[in-house]
Parts: structure tokens; sequence; C-alpha cells
């Protein structure tokens, strides 16, 4: 068991690839909590993976809310006592460019994209550094490394502050034995790409630009985040890890 006996905490891991990283992570030992503000739907993924045998809690968690991450953090503690594991997974990309969009737009991606990561890392810190260290991994995009001519400006702004939010964490925390690292994934093959692909150009525009010719699975995130939280990435620290089929090497 690769994670036996860590704890982790996902957010945004009620669907989606949230939840296919609580999967991956429980059948490799760790207990995860389902941090989210989709308590039905979050339930739902906690008891479908306990009904399997593994060990899932849910918390209610508004990432953008500093009040809310102080709540995590308590009922993590009181349930297990520490954690080892923080998956930054929570995000939204409003699809407006930048003549487009409102500031009400704006500051609800900078919200859920940026200072949610941030205050998650602010609050977790100090349960992580008590347990004798962990890992941090924050969920970008490969719009944190380049510009990305299908991609709005917002989006690709949010992910660019965690990419070097990771770096900065990275540095100054390595001395708790505290790693961070971001991953960076190309477009996910989810229900919602599936529906704005039904516009064959559009689905071609994507797939043309991936080497490997293909879109990326939720499973091939989830493996990424399973290496970065286990311990055969115990000298991984500060890295931009594209899972991406060479979209940023071409």
């Amino acid at each position: 068991m690769r994670l036996g006996k860590k704890v982790a905490l996902i957010t945004g891991g009620a669907q989606g690839l949230g939840a296919a990283i609580a999967r991956r992570f429980t059948e490799e030992g760790a207990a995860v909590f389902i941090a989210d503000m989709q308590a039905e739907v979050g339930e739902k993924t906690v008891s479908e993976i306990n009904a399997g045998g593994g060990t899932a809690y849910f918390v209610t968690l508004d990432v953008t809310s500093e009040q809310s991450w102080i709540a995590a953090v308590w009922k993590v503690e009181k349930i297990v006592g520490h954690l080892d594991i923080l998956v930054n997974n929570a995000g939204i990309n409003i699809r407006e460019s930048i003549e487009e969009m409102n500031e009400e737009n704006f500051d609800n991606m900078l919200a859920v994209n940026v200072k949610g990561p941030f205050l998650g890392i602010k609050h977790f810190i100090p349960v992580l550094r008590k347990a004798g260290g962990g890992s941090i991994i924050n969920m970008s995009s490969v719009c944190g490394l380049v510009g990305h001519r299908y991609t709005t400006e917002a989006y690709t702004v949010t992910k660019g502050a965690v990419t070097l939010l990771t770096k900065t964490i990275a540095v100054r925390y390595a001395k708790d034995n505290i790693r961070c690292n971001s991953i960076h994934p190309s477009t996910v093959d989810t229900p919602l790409m599936q529906e704005l692909f039904k516009n064959p150009e559009r689905r071609q525009e994507r797939l043309g630009e991936v080497p490997l010719g293909r879109l990326a699975t939720a499973e091939d995130i989830a493996n990424a985040a399973l290496f970065l939280a286990s311990d055969e990435a115990a000298f991984i620290n500060g890295v931009a890890l594209p899972v991406d089929g060479g979209t940023t090497a071409d």
C-alpha cells in the first residue's frame, strides 16, 4: 500500500477529478476527507468508497472562507488527529474573454482558484508540521505554464498564481519536511468536456494540440497525484508536473 496509514484531504472531492483522486488514494491505503460544498454528492462518494472497503469522510468546505477552513482543520484533527496530504483540487473556469468578463466573475475565479489553495495551505501547514511533514499538491493546469490560445485570460492568471504559490511554499517549508508540488493537466475527458466536444471543430482543436493524440483521463491525473503524495516522491519538491501528453513540449 503506497499510502498506507496516511490521511489526505481533497478539496472539490465530491465528484469528477477530485473523486477520482480520492478513490485512487483509498485504493492505496489512505483515509481521505472529501471536502466540498456539495454535501449530498460528497456523502454519496464517501458511501461508495466505504462500501468498497476504503475509508472516507465528508467535510463541508467553502474554500473561499477562512472560517470554513478552520472548521475543516478542527474536524480532521477531531476524527483522526493528523493529516499527511493536502490536495487543493477545487477550481472553477468562467469561460469569458478578458473583454467580456466583469469584475465580479474575475473576483470569483481568484477567490476559488487562488485564495482557496492559499487558505488551505495556511491552515494545514501547522497540522502537517505537527505530523512530521507531508505533501501538498496543488492542481494547476497547462495554462499555469504557458499561454493557451483556447483558454480564457482569467483562468490562466489564476493557474499561473497557483504555480508560483507552489514553488514558494516548497522552498519555505522544506525545513519542516513539507513538500509542495503542482500538477498541470491538459484538457481532461470529463462529462463537461464531452458536452463541449459535441462541436467537432472544438474537439479537433484540442486533440490536435496533444502529441499523444488523446485527452487526459481522470485516472491519468489521479495517478500523478498518487505518486506525488507517496514516499516514492520524497525528494520531489517545488515541481510543476505536466500531465498533458506532451502539449507543453510542442
